[in-house]
């Protein structure tokens, strides 16, 4: 009978190992694949954000929207969709369409932030290079390129 508990006991605890190292591998796999990074950044000024979506196979969606700069467009709020983007790892790409003459290119990494826990704010950072591309009338074109780090904004997790 003592021996019969004993192997009992000896396939609990086989089993409580398995599931932990369950566990501890399926806790990794979102951020291995960029699921946990989809979510909305801050952008360059208060109010302003990007929406980023981790999708597939790395591919990446969204869009900044922000405030308009020119005369024609001074405070209406603009969205610059993303012509393209992708995920490799946490190293991250996009560029945007071009809106009454605005375009951005984002080179750079997703990375760790100052948040604590998952849904805080600030928990995901996009540190790199944002180049803003502008272009006049006459289809000249400038770049104006910036180290950013773009904080991500708190998520409510229970949902």
């Amino acid at each position: 009978m003592f021996l019969l508990r004993l192997q009992d006991l000896r396939l609990s605890f086989v089993l409580v190992l398995i599931a932990l190292a369950g566990a501890q591998v399926s806790s990794k796999r979102p951020d291995v694949a960029g699921a946990n990074y989809s979510g909305m950044y801050s952008f360059l000024r208060e109010g302003e954000f990007v929406q980023l979506t981790v999708e597939n196979k790395g591919r990446v969606t969204g869009f900044v929207s922000r405030f308009g700069d020119s005369e024609s467009d001074r405070g209406a709020f603009l969205d610059h969709f993303f012509k393209s983007g992708s995920l490799d790892g946490n190293q991250l790409t996009f560029t945007t369409d071009t809106v009454h003459g605005v375009s951005f290119d984002f080179q750079g990494a997703i990375e760790r932030g100052e948040g604590k826990k998952p849904g805080d704010e600030g928990y995901y950072v996009l540190k790199g290079t944002l180049t803003e591309i502008t272009s006049d009338d006459a289809k000249n074109k400038s770049s104006h390129p910036r180290q950013v780090g773009l904080k991500s904004f708190p998520q409510d997790l229970t949902r």
